[in-house]
């Protein structure tokens, strides 16, 4: 019986949407900024099983297209329709990852325990790490992070109660 558990350490990065045409094509919604999760070769989990990307495209409108080597027509495709889709995480040294700065210490160049990443919220300048006070910190700040910890270097007063609360 095959497992409905993406493998141990994959990601969601995904939603399969609606067919698009017979032969199996898939609208594909990316939660990441990787469009190359799609890109030939890939492999996506969902649905108790692992798909291979055939290719990909971008429609007319934006959206991203998938054919997936084992679903070979708009029958099959269907039964996919809201599927949630995991891959492998990627090793890039240089990528900050959500799922590894949620729940570390934010510790600055002081050394002063800042408080716990709890959430990453998205912005268009630059990703926000918030922390359990209600702190947010600019990810471009981050400086490292390890398996305990990450470090920033931010400018003085950011962690200002009174300029976090909109005072003077």
């Amino acid at each position: 019986m095959a497992t409905t558990t993406p493998p141990e350490g994959w990601l969601s990065v995904g939603h399969i949407r609606r067919p698009h045409g017979l032969r199996g094509d898939l609208y594909v919604q990316l939660t990441t900024d990787r469009s190359d999760r799609l890109d030939p070769g890939g492999e996506l989990f969902g649905g108790g099983r692992t798909f291979t990307v055939e290719s990909s495209r971008r429609s007319g409108k934006g959206r991203l297209i998938a054919k997936f080597a084992e679903v070979t027509d708009r029958t099959e495709a269907e039964r996919l329709v809201n599927t949630e889709v995991f891959a492998a995480p990627i090793d890039d040294p240089d990528a900050l990852w959500v799922h590894d700065l949620i729940g570390k210490p934010v510790i600055d160049q002081s050394g002063t325990d800042r408080g716990v990443c709890t959430s990453v919220v998205d912005n268009p300048a630059a990703p926000l790490l918030e922390l359990s006070d209600g702190s947010l910190v600019p990810t471009n700040f981050v400086t490292s992070v390890s398996a305990e910890e990450i470090h920033v270097d931010v400018p003085e007063g950011l962690f200002d109660p009174a300029l976090r609360q909109g005072g003077a």
